[in-house]
């Protein structure tokens, strides 16, 4: 089974109101819970890899790891690198087999975000590669990147409409009043800003920092015209729960599939739960 460009899994659930689940890889157990959990959903999935992971993991290694394991699975399958801010990580994920990439300059002036993913566009839709773009600031960490909370700025419906005329992205991540890591308070989000962008742009549109956000809200978002919703700190939190629990039933355990198979199964489940919410279930193809 190969890679799908991921403007196919999410145009098919812009035509159809719903939302693809995009969860970040950050060892082989998450990976080979989230193809188990989305198989047993039969639901689209987009597995990512944020830049940061890079070092750590490898473009490669993700690459033909994820080969191996969803070459006998039964569900569309995007592989997509995440918060890309350098050119040369985007390129390199490319060439690694990647099916789609973010290229996020949304700290940049609106001209320069502009200019840099319409390169990333000219480029990646040559091999028939998909590109997310990001316009707004989401508060939060990621990838070593802090944006204070009174310095995240809203996506302007209008500018994002220049902006994907503009560049000719695939999917656009929008700032509505998520935030990236951890959540100090209860999430507001912006659905009437939502709604007026998706009425005016009428493609996918991605909700970044969504772990966090209450089922309902994220049901809201879908129904308001999300496509994809990307998760990590619900799952990192899961996995290391279950890994502590197994330590706290015993401290002299030293076997690692002791206590990362269990850590496997809490994310299988999570997995399973976020694409239920979405409403990406039996919508496999």
């Amino acid at each position: 089974m190969n890679l799908n460009p991921m403007k196919e899994l999410l145009q098919e659930a812009h035509l159809n109101n719903y939302a693809v689940g995009a969860f970040n890889i950050n060892n082989l157990e998450f990976l080979q819970a989230f193809v188990t959990g989305a198989e047993e959903m039969k639901a689209p999935l987009i597995l990512q890899v944020s830049e940061r992971i890079i070092p750590y993991i490898g473009l490669e290694t993700v690459s033909r790891m994820t080969e191996a394991i969803i070459k006998d699975r039964s569900i569309p399958v995007a592989l997509h690198l995440d918060h890309g801010s350098r050119f040369e990580s985007i390129i390199a994920a490319i060439r690694a087999g990647f099916s789609s990439v973010m290229i996020d300059a949304s700290t940049k002036e609106f001209e320069e975000n502009i200019e840099m993913t319409k390169k990333v566009v000219e480029v990646a839709h040559s091999v028939g590669v998909s590109v997310e773009a990001e316009l707004g600031t989401i508060a939060g960490t990621e990838d070593g990147h802090t944006v204070e909370e009174k310095n995240a700025m809203y996506t302007d419906p209008d500018k994002a409409k220049e902006f994907v005329e503009k560049t000719g992205v695939d999917a656009l991540a929008v700032a509505v009043g998520t935030a990236h890591g951890v959540y100090q308070g209860k999430p507001e989000l912006d659905f009437e800003r939502l709604h007026k962008i998706k009425r005016l742009l009428d493609m996918p549109l991605v909700l970044h920092g969504a772990s966090g956000v209450s089922d309902q809200d994220l049901k809201t978002a879908v129904k308001y015209g999300v496509n994809k919703v990307n998760f990590n700190t619900d799952f990192q939190q899961a996995f290391t729960k279950r890994v502590k629990e197994i330590f706290a039933e015993d401290p002299e355990v030293y076997d690692v599939h002791t206590y990362c198979g269990p850590g496997r199964d809490a994310v299988i489940e999570k997995t399973k739960e976020k694409i239920k919410i979405l409403g990406s279930s039996n919508k496999a193809w």
